[in-house]
């Protein structure tokens, strides 16, 4: 869960001094009811479970294309018996949203399977039943493969579950040649497609599964241990408590930079220190090696973490947050909550408030567009083309549970007049890949019924970065 912060903290960091260019903006509009997790939409708007835990509220920004200035409204709640914290997650190409599980259900330790399907146009949540065989699910690690399947690990074993989104239907594979359970692991897409993982149970090995064999295979130590020990025995589950779960400890998210490394954090670590470690991947080497310990004693033990537009990484830590520029780990202003990156490149932060970075993407990172009409019509759909509409990266992470992936197109059209905002939803993307290079990609748009006519401007963005504006006709 995201971590508590004393208001001492916020002395400490004045004392110790952050880096002067980042910035902190609360929302001028508070969500009702809290907000834990939140998933981007692709129609620009935002959802977060809030501290009811069965109730969501949407987030959607004014008619300049601010989140600050944001509003929000209720949408339908999940359904009756559902009440999940920590879960896997994911927004699909379609454009729905899925969750699957919950380590906590009705506020107990409880590894529920249940789970549902958020449909924003028909604003529903509809059941989504669990995998065949499957009695437990909980804080799982999933992510959506590059055909657009969602996958999911069971936590308790080395088995994983392979959703169709046109169908809801399961396929579950034995999770061959893992050399642990999937408990508390995060998986990273890499850009060939594989999911990385760094084992908990069996640290410090990492693996990686391709999904064209559906094996896994080890991609070797990450030198340095990045899980912490785990405080507890066994945790009762099942029926009457009858079963035992047995913690094997933490570790924290890992991240894709656009330079093809992934940063991966630790929790806790072992020596007793408090630091936690890093480690870096190299995808186009394959090789690890080890990166500097957090400063201060902290670490990034079950927590959030995201790629900013320019290329860090940031961190939370329990102290503080940190940014990764690829040499150093700075400490940065604290971010208490959930992480998740806007298409303004701001980075909302538990629901409550907007981080603003520094410095800016570099220009091969950002989508282009190659084909599009450039006159539309009002409550219209049509197919636009390109190049990296998906992003470099999945651009957030946590420890394990709480996916926020924003790997998938976003279409905003701005009126040249009025220089009002508007999303047109995307789905159907050609592909949920990151860092697809030179490939030809495409997505389909649905014009808002309700947008302004006339002369504007259309951009794809993804993970914050927006393409160079193409000039079209609204009708």
């Amino acid at each position: 869960m995201p971590k508590k912060f004393l208001p001492a903290v916020f002395l400490w960091l004045a004392i110790c001094g952050v880096l002067p260019a980042q910035t902190i903006q609360r929302l001028a509009h508070q969500p009702p009811d809290g907000a834990g997790i939140c998933l981007q939409l692709t129609d620009g708007t935002v959802i977060c479970q809030g501290n009811a835990e069965s109730d969501w509220y949407k987030l959607t920004p004014d008619n300049t294309g601010s989140y600050v200035n944001g509003t929000w409204t209720k949408v339908a709640s999940l359904p009756s018996g559902y009440v999940p914290d920590a879960f896997a997650s994911a927004v699909l190409a379609d454009g729905r949203a899925v969750i699957t599980g919950g380590e906590y259900l009705n506020g107990a330790f409880t590894l529920t399977n249940l789970g549902a399907i958020y449909d924003p146009k028909a604003n529903t949540w509809t059941n989504l039943p669990a995998p065949a065989t499957w009695k437990y699910i909980g804080d799982s690690p999933s992510a959506v493969l590059p055909n657009g399947t969602f996958v999911v690990g069971n936590k308790l074993t080395k088995s994983m579950a392979i959703l169709s989104p046109k169908t809801l239907s399961w396929t579950v594979l034995p999770g061959g040649g893992k050399s642990d359970f999937n408990a508390e692991e995060g998986w990273t897409l890499l850009p060939d497609g594989s999911i990385l993982t760094m084992d908990v149970k069996n640290a410090p090995n990492s693996e990686r599964y391709a999904s064209s064999t559906r094996k896994w295979t080890t991609a070797g130590s990450t030198i340095v241990d990045l899980h912490s020990p785990s405080p507890f025995g066994c945790i009762h589950y099942g029926p009457n408590g009858s079963l035992c779960y047995y913690p094997p400890g933490e570790i924290g998210p890992a991240i894709l930079r656009p330079d093809g490394t992934v940063f991966a954090t630790g929790s806790n670590s072992s020596s007793g220190s408090g630091a936690g470690h890093t480690a870096i991947y190299d995808t186009k080497k394959k090789t690890w090696t080890v990166g500097p310990d957090f400063p201060n004693g902290d670490n990034a033990g079950d927590s959030f973490a995201v790629l900013l537009p320019n290329g860090d990484v940031l961190v939370e830590g329990i102290f503080s947050s940190y940014l990764w520029d690829g040499v150093s780990l700075t400490q940065t202003l604290a971010t208490p909550g959930a992480l998740m990156i806007l298409p303004t490149g701001q980075v909302l932060v538990g629901g409550t408030e907007v981080y603003n970075p520094a410095g800016t993407y570099q220009a091969a990172w950002a989508p282009t567009i190659s084909s599009v009409t450039t006159s539309v019509t009002r409550g219209s759909t049509y197919k636009i083309s390109g190049t990296q509409f998906n992003g470099l990266s999945q651009a957030n992470a946590f420890g394990d549970e709480f996916e926020t992936a924003t790997n998938y197109p976003l279409v905003r059209i701005t009126n040249t007049g009025t220089g009002h905002v508007f999303y047109a939803r995307t789905h159907n993307h050609s592909t949920m890949a990151v860092a697809t290079g030179s490939a030809i990609v495409s997505t389909n748009f649905d014009v808002p019924a309700t947008m302004e006519t006339g002369a504007s401007t259309l951009e794809v963005v993804a993970n914050g970065i927006p393409s160079t504006p193409t000039s079209i006709t609204v009708n």
